[in-house]
């Protein structure tokens, strides 16, 4: 750690929120890393088999420099230098020159103070090389512009100057556009390069393009490769967010085209030293503030109002809050059977907290038999704001309750809350519309904790042991699960129905819940795979949190024949489902392990057939 860069970073914070937040986030910190470093300690000797298992030997290489592509792009690496590093600019132009596809050219903009004649020889090694001296400093973005300018590649690839690439990136960069020709912007997953050695640690195996985790941070970072007509129509860099100018390149680029691609390879190391932003996430305050700045002005250019801010649980981290338009009604659809300690603590906490006020509370009467749960029902039916309604139907069906419950209501929204939450965040409900407002976005979720204050629900991954779960389970409430997800805005392909948000209307656009396959699991996931079908987003706020009490009400398949009902239904998520399985969780990766939900890296061999 850098002890200067940390000084700095507490100072910066100390001005801004004062001692109090300051000895919180100094303390969140120390425990974070010291979680992290406990938790994810068997992910360092993973990635190594990783590497070993996955990464191309020496009998690949050579067949990759004798491969004849139908395209071949010419890439333009465009690099700015400052006070540059001999030896990790030679090792930067060493592994461009080993590249196993030949087809580029390395143009370099050296805002120095002053040239430095040692790297005359490093420049020198290569003819594909340009270089020129700026005589001044320009800045992170006017230096990149000066490098933009010389490039006369098809693709245009965004390095640092003390950064590497695998001999092979190019190759597999080069083998993406021939088979995705229309493609106008790559990135890829990245890891860490430690100073002068070349120990390799801390993978970012990144999801695919997903615009709500990209507006909650620059999870794209390296390395992110544009056609050319794609930069020219951006117009290079932009001074005002130096510090943040990658990001607001990216956010710009994913305005302007929806032709992107991910791929999910380690093809760029970020070198960790000193002044290295790799280094230490708070060693650049000014880079926060401008990385808000980004999402501030995007949001504004997409005519969506909203509010940005820094988060507190980890830097590099935003919540957007959507502004809420008008005054909609929202019902909260709520199933029970009895269990009125638990509906009890759901629904006063949600009358003393809710800061909304255009709100119902629906009940659905499914089947009790306790006579004290038709007293408390008869007292809640005097709050103006609560309705109970009878299932009119035998048995337990999930699906059938809550479609029944959506069919019995007139609002434009609709909350999916089980019986068993206590809810935690006051404005949950404004947070909750402006998402569900927006035309793009088809349901929104909620982070759930057991209550121990573990992670019960941070997002659904699908694949996973075969069919779904819920992410991050179990990771203790403020720390941090992998590269802060837990903790982050994403798009995920499902919520849990515990409490999920939704427009009436989509519920009508696919079909309600699936009553006949899905009566008990599964109904959630595969209510949102239909609304994803639509072409809508799914939204995982981390910002609205509930306690949940899962499954006391209803009990755990601990009989022979919940157990036969829960196989009969996941093996109908199987088969509904099969091609959505097949091809993997676009907001998950590859590279974990299928076989649980903590982003565990895989160790096997990934066969190149797999999607």
């Amino acid at each position: 750690m850098n002890i200067r860069n940390a000084i700095n970073a507490t100072n910066f914070y100390f001005k801004k929120y004062g001692l109090v937040k300051t000895i919180k986030k100094v303390s969140t910190a120390v425990c974070n890393r010291t979680f992290r470093r406990n938790t994810f300690a068997q992910d360092k000797k993973r990635y190594k088999i990783w590497i070993e298992n996955n990464e191309p030997k020496e009998e690949e290489l050579e067949k990759q420099r004798k491969e004849k592509f139908a395209i071949n792009p010419k890439f333009s690496l465009v690099v700015p230098m400052y006070n540059t590093k001999e030896s990790y600019f030679e090792e930067l132009v060493n592994c461009l020159i080993n590249q196993t596809y030949t087809n580029w050219e390395l143009c370099l903009a050296d805002g120095s103070p002053e040239k430095n004649s040692k790297l005359d020889a490093i420049i020198n090694k290569d003819k594909r090389i340009v270089y020129k001296f700026l005589n001044e400093n320009k800045g992170i973005s006017g230096n990149t512009n000066e490098a933009l300018k010389m490039a006369t590649g098809d693709y245009i690839a965004l390095l640092d100057h003390d950064d590497a690439l695998p001999v092979f990136c190019l190759y597999e960069l080069a083998k993406a556009i021939n088979e995705n020709p229309e493609v106008e912007f790559i990135y890829t997953d990245e890891d860490k390069l430690e100073g002068d050695t070349h120990k390799r640690y801390d993978p970012h195996f990144k999801p695919d393009f997903a615009i709500d985790t990209l507006r909650s941070n620059n999870y794209i970072t390296h390395l992110s490769v544009f056609k050319k007509e794609l930069m020219d129509k951006l117009g290079g860099f932009r001074d005002e967010y130096n510090g943040a100018q990658d990001f607001d390149i990216v956010i710009r680029a994913a305005e302007n085209t929806n032709k992107i691609l991910h791929i999910p390879k380690v093809l760029y190391h970020w070198r960790v030293h000193p002044n290295s932003t790799a280094m230490l996430s708070d060693s650049k305050p000014y880079a926060y503030e401008a990385g808000k700045k980004v999402i501030e002005d995007h949001l504004k250019r997409q005519g969506l109002k909203a509010k940005v801010t820094q988060s507190e649980d980890i830097k590099g981290v935003y919540q957007v809050e959507y502004e809420v338009q008008g005054n909609p009604k929202v019902s909260i659809i709520i199933p029970n059977k009895d269990s009125i300690n638990f509906l009890k603590n759901c629904v006063n906490s949600i009358l003393e907290l809710t800061t909304y006020n255009n709100y119902e509370i629906v009940i659905v009467e499914n089947n009790s038999i306790d006579e004290n749960t038709f007293k408390y029902y008869e007292e809640l039916k005097k709050n103006p704001k609560i309705r109970v309604i009878e299932y009119p139907e035998k048995g337990f069906n999930y699906s059938k309750i809550i479609n029944f419950g959506v069919k019995n209501c007139d609002s434009e929204f609709v909350v999916q809350l089980n019986n068993d939450t206590k809810l935690l965040t006051p404005n949950w409900l404004e947070k909750f519309i402006g998402f569900a407002q927006r035309k793009d976005v088809g349901a929104v979720g909620a982070r759930l904790y057991y209550k121990d204050n573990s992670i019960q629900h941070a997002g659904i991954g699908i694949g996973i042991c075969g069919l779904a779960a819920n992410l991050f389970v179990e990771i203790p409430k403020s720390k941090h699960a992998y590269f802060g997800r837990e903790c982050t805005t994403r798009n995920v392909s499902a919520v849990t129905g515990a409490c999920l948000f939704s427009r009436r209307e989509i519920y009508e656009e696919v079909g309600y819940m699936d009553e006949e396959n899905f009566a008990v699991a599964f109904n959630d996931v595969d209510f949102c795979l239909k609304i994803r079908e639509k072409g809508y987003l799914i939204v995982y706020n981390p910002y609205v949190e509930f306690m949940h009490y899962e499954s006391k009400s209803r009990g755990y398949e601990n009989t022979e024949k919940k157990q036969e009902r829960f196989n009969k239904e996941a093996n109908n998520f199987k088969v509904k489902w099969k091609k959505v399985l097949e091809k993997g969780d676009p907001y998950g990766n590859i590279n974990f392990s299928p076989h649980n939900a903590l982003y565990n890296i895989r160790t096997d061999k990934i066969s190149e057939d797999i999607p």
